[in-house]
C-alpha cells in the first residue's frame, strides 16, 4: 500500500487528505490526489481515514497514517483495524461532541498539516452533507472536497486559503471539455468575485447571504475564479468519474 506521511526535512507544512465514508472518487482518482497533494505541498501528504473512509483509502491501495472515529459504519472494525499500529488508531464513543470528519481535521492540523482536502462524503444523508458543507464556513476550514461527482474548492480574498482557482477543464480530470460550476458565498462577507472563461461572469453580481450562481458554464473547459473579497465555494461537476459508494461517516 501507499503510505502518506510527512517528512519534517521536506520543509513547509504538508497538505493533508481526510478520507470519508459515503460516495467518493474511484481508486485511481484517490491515488492522483495523493500525487497532487505531494506536488503542491513539496512533501508526501498527511493522511487520515475517518471511520468507513478507511474503505475508500484501502480500495485505492492507500494505507492512511491515522484511523479514527466511532467506527459505527466500518464493517468488522476489529479485523479491519488489526493491521494498524495501536498508536495510529483513535476510537471514540458514538455519543460525542464532534463528528469523525471534525476529529480527523483537528488531528491533521495538530500534526502539522497545512491545507487539508476531504475525499469522499458524497451522497447519503442530507444532514451529513450539510454538516460537511458547514465546515467550510469556519475560520479554519478545509480547502477542497472531492466526491464521486464533484471537485469542490474554496477560494478566499485576503484570507489563509487560495484567492484564485484555475481549472484546466471539465468532463474528467484526464479529458478536458465543457465544464459546469456553481458558486456560493461563505462566511460573513462582504463578497466580491471575478472570473474568466465562464459564460456568465461573476464580476458585479450582488453577492450576499442566500445568493448563489448555479450551473454556470465554461464552454472551452478551462476557467478562473478569483475571490477579490470574502470566501467562496466553487462546486465543479466532474463527469465520468468512477463512483465508490461506501458507508457514510
Amino acid at each position: 500500500m501507499v503510505k502518506g506521511e510527512y517528512s519534517p526535512s521536506a520543509g513547509g507544512p504538508p497538505r493533508g487528505i481526510v478520507f470519508l465514508g459515503g460516495e467518493g472518487p474511484g481508486p485511481e482518482r484517490c491515488r492522483e490526489l495523493l500525487r497532487e497533494a505531494e506536488a503542491a505541498g513539496g512533501s508526501p501528504p498527511l493522511t487520515a481515514a475517518a471511520d468507513s473512509g478507511l474503505l475508500l483509502a484501502e480500495r485505492a491501495g492507500i494505507q492512511p497514517r491515522w484511523v479514527l472515529g466511532d467506527m459505527d459504519s466500518l464493517p468488522d472494525p476489529e479485523t479491519r483495524l488489526a493491521p494498524y499500529p495501536p498508536e495510529t488508531v483513535f476510537r471514540y464513543p458514538a455519543a460525542k461532541d464532534f463528528t469523525d470528519a471534525e476529529l480527523a481535521l483537528s488531528l491533521l492540523w495538530d500534526r502539522g498539516g497545512g491545507e487539508i482536502w476531504l475525499a469522499g462524503g458524497g451522497g447519503g444523508r442530507t444532514d451529513h452533507l450539510l454538516g460537511i458543507r458547514s465546515l467550510f464556513e469556519r475560520d479554519r476550514s478545509p480547502a477542497r472536497w472531492i466526491t464521486a461527482a464533484e471537485d469542490i474548492r474554496c477560494v478566499e480574498g485576503g484570507g489563509p486559503l487560495p484567492a484564485e482557482l484555475t481549472f484546466p477543464g471539465g468532463g474528467s480530470p484526464a479529458e478536458p471539455g465543457p465544464a459546469r460550476v456553481s458558486v456560493f458565498p461563505l462566511g460573513a462577507g462582504p463578497w466580491e468575485a471575478e472570473s474568466e472563461g465562464l459564460r456568465w461572469p461573476l464580476g458585479g453580481l450582488p453577492w450576499d447571504r442566500g445568493f448563489f450562481g448555479l450551473s454556470n458554464e465554461a464552454p472551452l473547459g478551462s476557467f478562473t475564479i478569483r475571490a477579490v473579497r470574502g470566501r467562496f465555494l466553487a462546486v465543479i461537476a466532474v463527469e465520468g468519474g468512477a463512483v465508490t459508494a461506501l458507508g457514510f461517516t
